[in-house]
């Protein structure tokens, strides 16, 4: 008990959490997706989506720790509250799949990092020394996170301040250089740029919103450790209110200091470019330090929310039992194990993809939408049932709005990624249902009820096209 006590966190360290989560890889690769994608106008729509639509989420997952106290590791335990237990399962083994295909991508922006020091040698961040580099690295955090979790949220909290550093550098130098006559030249899209509607512009930024924005939940799935239950809802809106603002002006203001084809012609991470392009060569060191250090401690972050989530749903019997034994120190050890071993065997992958940084940060973005989608349901359903909203009823109709603004704009974005990556995660799910099949055999449990039935053979099916879009190239990573 003494242990637990002490690793209660605080309302700083739970924001510190939020942050931590979100700002990682994604921003540092803002300017380039986005000069790829779309000029000033375009973003603007886009943030303006993305913005509301993740605002809304944040406001569900703000509801839900108030009005439902007693669910922990809120992001798959919602989804079983609301929709069953095969939805739960799919929410939480879709959240840490997500979450470990997020930690490959974080390596493989490491290594290309290094590769714009190191070309020969690193390359684009999926060469045979990136990748040993890489599972180097992640089993030195392996054996670190195994020494406790208040020792691993400790060090996030330090990485989550160093790491802005660089960041509000970079705003100010852009602020400081900004030209209005280049912004007003990119604002409707570059002259030199291919022709694009507006709808396909503002479509082309959304998957790389969802990946910056992923790590919202982060206060939620360590709601167990908070010391006041008010503490998670409030971190999570810290969180995202300060990130936001971070993330739309490393996305606008390189509008004003670079042509637009300019900007989507650099090297990733494009923030070290831009910076290079606008004050030296010491400006792509400085951003380049910043990525390593933020990257660093975002994958901290994730590698104990995968762990967490795995933990947590063995221990409600979502997951094999296996999975709900902790070491001395607390933490789930053998969920650990697992995480970095399938972390390990993507990073080994990547050395056969085409594209391993794009394909593995759209990934995680699509995998991220289920349990997204299913938490903004459950938040219809509570708010529409009136549990937990005795003794504050004039809340119910609000939060009902919030949380379907929410659903719609999750189902938005799914839209926005196409059939080829909702095909590749149903190609990972239905393997995964095995770990399903064994919990529930573990507890002599019905497996699946009519309407879950339905649930898997629709994965099932999906899953089947998308390995055979796979085989025969149809569909290519």
């Amino acid at each position: 008990m003494n242990t637990q006590t002490q690793q209660k966190l605080s309302l700083f360290a739970l924001t510190g959490m939020v942050v931590g989560s979100m700002v990682g890889a994604g921003i540092f690769n803002l300017p380039g997706r986005f000069g790829a994608a779309t000029g000033p106008f375009g973003a603007i729509i886009a943030w303006l989506i993305a913005g509301t639509g993740m605002y809304m989420l944040a406001r569900v997952f703000q509801a839900l720790a108030e009005k439902r106290p007693d669910i922990d590791s809120g992001v798959f335990a919602y989804a079983k509250a609301g929709f069953g237990n095969y939805m739960g399962f799919l929410s939480a083994f879709g959240y840490w799949l997500g979450s470990c295909l997020g930690n490959v991508f974080y390596w493989v922006l490491i290594g290309s990092t290094l590769g714009r020091f190191f070309p020969g040698i690193f390359g684009d961040g999926s060469s045979a020394i990136a990748i040993i580099v890489s599972l180097l690295g992640i089993w030195a955090f392996h054996f670190m996170i195994l020494k406790g979790v208040e020792q691993a949220a400790f060090i996030n909290t330090v990485v989550t301040v160093a790491k802005i550093v660089p960041i509000l550098v970079f705003i100010l130098a852009l602020i400081f250089f900004f030209k209005y006559s280049q912004f007003s030249e990119n604002f409707f899209g570059g002259a030199d740029m291919p022709a694009k509607s507006l709808v396909a512009q503002v479509r082309d930024t959304m998957l790389i919103t969802v990946f910056v924005f992923l790590g919202i939940e982060g206060a939620s799935v360590y709601s167990r450790f908070a010391q006041k239950r008010s503490d998670v809802g409030t971190a999570t809106i810290l969180g995202f209110v300060g990130v936001t603002g971070l993330m739309v002006a490393v996305t606008m203001l390189p509008y004003a200091v670079m042509p637009q084809s300019a900007i989507a012609a650099v090297q990733q991470p494009s923030m070290a470019a831009v910076l290079e392009a606008v004050v030296g060569h010491w400006g792509a060191v400085f951003i380049s330090i910043g990525v390593l250090v933020s990257v660093l401690g975002a994958y901290l972050a994730w590698s104990l929310i995968c762990a967490e989530v795995l933990f947590a749903a063995a221990k409600s019997d979502d997951m094999p039992r296996l999975f709900a034994a902790q070491n001395p120190n607390r933490v789930p050890a053998n969920a650990l194990w697992l995480t970095n071993i399938v972390v390990s065997l993507f990073i080994i992958s990547t050395y056969w993809s085409r594209d391993a940084f794009n394909f593995m940060l759209d990934m995680t973005s699509v995998t991220a939408l289920l349990p997204y989608l299913l938490v903004a349901g459950y938040g219809v359903l509570l708010a529409r049932s009136g549990v937990g909203y005795e003794t504050t009823p004039q809340h119910r109709s609000r939060d009902q709005i919030y949380a379907w603004i929410a659903v719609l704009y999750t189902i938005f974005m799914f839209i926005a990624a196409g059939l080829k990556y909702v095909l590749l995660v149903a190609v990972l799910f239905v393997p995964g249902t095995i770990l399903y099949v064994w919990a529930r055999r573990e507890q002599k449990l019905q497996l699946f009820t009519s309407t879950e039935l339905i649930v898997f053979a629709v994965t099932l099916i999906a899953g089947l096209i998308g390995a055979y879009g796979l085989l025969t190239g149809m569909i290519t990573p």
